[in-house]
């Protein structure tokens, strides 16, 4: 019970600290301070009820001990014309410490049996599912995938069997070096295409990547042929070189033109120890945008032929934001790329935008055919941005 009541506790301060600045701006620390108190009080009480018990089993121990101790004596006593003094002695030393031994075998059984908790939750992950293979079974071609086509066939993708699937019967082509935009409102499935892509978990249907179903692959070598952007960046602990490259693939000439393309070199050259700068616990000694352009660095770096972009902007300000747009325009100009975004601006040069509802597809085309059918979601979606920028936008399409 105390393990139990003791996770919330450190749940609710870890997420509290990560999550400060928001607390903070939103004026909520009452309401996470008596949270906090709650997880605290469950398990301070607990806890309480733990060293009570505790302290009533070592007083009924040493009752039993003191017993038994008396018993060996007065047993002595009776029976002490045929004991001369040391057996005496010897009884009462081997009663004395096997009640000693017969006390830490009581406490320490109880204390496994609090420790258990621990291997209870061990035990629950062993029972997981377990993803598929690693590796694939036959090699593939090399080079794999030498276009980037994807193809969707009735493809039905859901986190949990026991739940609906987010994705529902999407069936779409997307052509080599091809640029897609994902818009959807909140829920819509734009984030879950990804995850099906990725197989984070398994898909319903055939995805096909270069004439190759994805499900016949290895999970290292379906992923590891696919960048993605996400949108909140990740960083390790680590150098700047490790987060770059943490395998050692590249030379430091090609780390620092990949940083230099999306102009951070002058900000690692500035560091005490350049590329060999450790950083903090998730980067936080840079700057989202930063983070941002490091995780565009790393996709500059593997070259790989299908790009994904996970409201990578959403976060950044628009000169950082026009850079990352400025990037991926030249540098994945043969790739093919998927982007998801809210900011309709960031995506209205795509070749064609894919507009999902309710996990299926709804509209896929180019920006100026979506924008002229007044009746569909991407047109509605323009003009809720505001007369001037659905006039921007338009113009954008139209070019």
């Amino acid at each position: 019970m105390e393990s139990s009541t003791r996770s919330p506790v450190f749940s609710h301060l870890s997420s509290s600290l990560q999550g400060v600045w928001t607390i903070r701006a939103t004026k909520t620390e009452q309401q996470f301070q008596a949270k906090f108190d709650e997880h605290q009080d469950l398990h301070s009480g607990a806890w309480f009820l733990f060293l009570s018990t505790s302290r009533w089993l070592a007083v009924r121990l040493d009752i039993l001990c003191a017993v038994f101790v008396s018993i060996v004596a007065f047993g002595s006593i009776i029976i002490a014309n045929k004991l001369d003094a040391g057996q005496v002695g010897l009884a009462l030393s081997y009663a004395v410490t096997l009640m000693g031994m017969f006390q830490w075998g009581v406490r320490q059984s109880a204390e496994v049996e609090n420790l258990m908790t621990s291997v209870e939750r061990v035990q629950d992950y062993t029972e997981l599912e377990s993803e598929a293979p690693w590796e694939s079974h036959k090699p593939l071609p090399n080079g794999w995938p030498h276009h980037g086509a994807i193809v969707f066939e009735n493809v039905n993708f859901g986190y949990s069997p026991d739940c609906d699937p987010i994705l529902q019967d999407l069936n779409l082509a997307i052509k080599s070096k091809e640029k897609i935009g994902l818009v959807g409102r909140t829920g819509a499935g734009k984030s879950s295409l990804i995850s099906a892509l990725f197989r984070l978990a398994e898909p319903e249907g055939k995805i096909i990547i270069d004439g190759i179903v994805t499900s016949e692959l290895g999970l290292h070598d379906l992923r590891n042929s696919m960048s993605i952007i996400p949108q909140d960046p990740v960083l390790f602990t680590g150098t700047v070189r490790k987060n770059l490259d943490p395998f050692d693939n590249h030379t430091d000439e090609a780390l620092w033109n990949a940083l230099e393309e999306v102009q951070l070199k002058e900000v690692i050259e500035e560091l005490p120890n350049k590329m060999m700068t450790e950083l903090a616990e998730a980067g936080s000694n840079f700057s989202v945008g930063q983070r941002q352009l490091v995780c565009l660095a790393r996709a500059v770096l593997r070259k790989c032929k299908i790009l994904i972009i996970d409201e990578a902007t959403a976060n950044v300000d628009p000169r950082t934001d026009e850079l990352i747009q400025k990037t991926i325009r030249g540098k994945f100009e043969q790739c093919t790329v998927l982007t998801i975004a809210h900011r309709l601006n960031t995506i209205i040069d795509s070749d064609r935008i894919l507009v999902l509802e309710a996990g299926r597809v709804a509209e896929f085309a180019e920006p100026c055919v979506l924008l002229e059918n007044k009746d569909g979601l991407f047109y509605q979606m323009v003009q809720h941005l505001g007369k001037a920028e659905a006039i921007a936008v338009t113009k954008t399409a139209q070019e």
